[in-house]
């Protein structure tokens, strides 16, 4: 049925991409949601978006940014950021508990980071997670009261410096923070990583002088993945915990989660572009820019991830953007600072090799970039869709607009990415949250700032299974 009144705005003749197909349709927009979606809208509108030749998508749902906010006046912090980010198509993100100063394991801190966030402005909509530590176990209840969107634990020791606050689980707290995490119905994300494995190994190499990438890639095998992921499993099932399991970056450990959930456990897992793009000799090559834990895994690997997503193994995608000054990735394969910035890219770069280059169907893509995060984390049906009653969380592609990725594409306040100088054969073409257009190819970054409105997760909301 035609919309009554004036429309605020239709995207004209895109390829909308739905749940089960790719549809030529109009998307009528008005108070900030998708009113409409149908061939030829005829409505008056306040204004017209032209779509032809371009790809219509449900703005990205990024579950894994660290901005470095509070605290860290080096950081890229909440308005730089999400600039970025609407530039690669993401139209909400969840912000780490880590490293921020102070990491968000008690109320306080994440006052301060929800106050920051507002202060700072951000171009979309947010969440903030929460930290477990094994020295906040009776702070998890304030902190899921206070609208944390999940918990993340790591199982191996974070790496950057002066954030005291902010301790990997030993095997106590981590079972003790799932039974308290699954009476809150909180779903706990890991980065899982076997410390004792880790610390022996590194110690080794450091020992015999062994400090290039490749050394410290080889004191973070995949035998550590897969034994804190068996680890992680069994907890869960034994606490009935909502398990996530954060960028894995091999197709074994994708094995266990889905052999556990055919079992009835309530576990989801995710990957990065990094480990779907790279291979271990591409990454040292790249040297620091791409030092990430996991470290980047070889071409076998990578492909049985693809193979995994292909077949519906791999729930979500998400950056795991971690961007730090250059003068931090400074320094040999064990004192660089860890992580990639690559949030500005993940759905170019997901659009780009699944789509155009392996020819995974775009719905299966969109589902990974943006439903499954939404579902999983409470969003859904609000976000992570293109469908009436949504918002008008929307990204366009153009499909044939290729561009080798340059520092002064970037948006970051530091200019660097591990996926400097590749080739991507597409590009975002526009951006829009909730109706507000926050991104053009023409236009840049909205230099307003502001909008984005925080999703804090109701408390005591059941665990979202993934809807299949």
């Amino acid at each position: 049925m035609q919309e009554e009144g004036l429309l605020d705005c239709i995207i004209k003749g895109g390829s909308v991409v739905l749940r089960d197909r790719v549809q030529l349709a109009d998307i009528a927009i008005k108070g900030g949601l998708i009113t409409q979606i149908a061939s030829d809208i005829q409505a008056s509108s306040k204004h017209t978006i032209d779509a032809k030749g371009l790809y219509a998508m449900a703005g990205v749902v990024d579950t894994h940014v660290h901005l470095n906010g509070p605290g860290r006046e080096e950081g890229e912090g909440f308005q730089s950021d999400s600039s970025a980010l609407a530039a690669g198509g993401c139209t909400t993100f969840l912000d780490m508990t880590y490293p921020g100063m102070p990491a968000t394991v008690n109320a306080e801190a994440m006052s301060r980071k929800l106050e920051a966030a507002r202060a700072s402005g951000t171009l979309m909509d947010y969440g903030l997670w929460a930290g477990l530590t094994p020295d906040n176990l009776d702070e998890l209840a304030a902190l899921a009261d206070q609208g944390a969107i999940g918990f993340k634990a790591y199982m191996s020791s974070p790496e950057v410096a002066g954030v005291e606050s902010f301790r990997a689980v030993d095997d106590v707290a981590l079972y003790e923070g799932m039974r308290l995490i699954a009476e809150l119905k909180k779903v706990l994300a890991v980065h899982a990583e076997s410390e004792e494995i880790i610390a022996a190994l590194t110690e080794k190499s450091l020992r015999r002088g062994a400090t290039e990438l490749r050394d410290y890639a080889a004191a973070r095998p995949m035998a550590a993945e897969l034994d804190a992921v068996r680890r992680a499993l069994l907890f869960a099932e034994r606490t009935d915990c909502p398990l996530h399991l954060a960028h894995l970056s091999n197709p074994q450990a994708v094995d266990m989660a889905w052999e556990a959930r055919r079992n009835g456990l309530d576990v989801t897992v995710a990957t990065c572009p990094h480990y779907l793009l790279f291979t271990d000799e591409e990454a040292a090559r790249l040297g620091a820019k791409a030092k990430c834990a996991p470290p980047i895994r070889g071409a076998r690997e990578r492909e049985g991830l693809w193979a995994r997503l292909a077949e519906g193994k791999i729930d979500l995608v998400a950056s795991a953007h971690s961007p730090c000054p250059p003068s931090l990735k400074e320094g040999d394969g064990f004192t660089a600072r860890e992580g990639i910035a690559g949030g500005q890219s993940l759905l170019e770069l997901i659009f780009d090799e699944g789509f155009l280059r392996r020819g995974l169907p775009l719905p299966l893509l969109s589902r990974v970039l943006s439903e499954a995060p939404a579902r999983r984390f409470g969003l859904f049906p609000r976000k992570g869709r293109l469908a009436p009653g949504a918002d008008a969380d929307i990204v366009l592609v153009h499909p044939d607009a290729p561009y080798v990725l340059r520092p002064e594409h970037l948006l970051y306040r530091h200019r660097q990415s591990a996926y400097e100088g590749r080739l991507i054969r597409c590009r975002v073409a526009l951006t829009m949250s909730r109706g507000r257009t926050v991104y053009s190819a023409e236009g840049g970054a909205d230099a307003s700032g502001g909008g984005g409105q925080w999703l804090p997760a109701l408390s005591g909301t059941k665990s979202r299974r993934l809807a299949r």
